[in-house]
């Protein structure tokens, strides 16, 4: 029996700004017994998936008691500047907690 009862995958390439909508950014759901199928956005002016709609979204599907297995193709990299900027060691544990002070989005809004 798989772990897991939903599969949900993001294409987050191209992603510019929260509020922008934009072509390149798109999710996928599937089960095991079925074949991935692509979630649209809501209906709005927008034609598109936003940053902000997409976690939005996830943030509801994530609150059901379905075991849910979330990809996300995103690049989690920051320019060298960055850690040099702010005299941040670099390791991937200073990185996270660093981005966890700033953007606290573990946290329920």
């Amino acid at each position: 029996m798989p772990l897991f009862e939903r599969y949900i995958g993001i294409d987050y390439s191209g992603a510019q700004t929260a509020e922008s909508s934009l072509s390149g950014l798109r999710a996928y759901v599937s089960t095991p017994s079925d074949l991935p199928r692509e979630e649209l956005p809501p209906p709005s002016p927008r034609k598109y998936w936003t940053r902000r709609g997409i976690a939005k979204w996830l943030c509801a599907e994530l609150s059901s008691d379905i075991p849910t297995l979330i990809g996300i193709d995103h690049g989690f990299s920051f320019p060298l500047a960055y850690f040099k900027a702010y005299a941040l060691d670099h390791d991937w544990s200073a990185f996270l907690d660093d981005f966890q002070h700033h953007w606290p989005t573990d946290e329920h809004q």
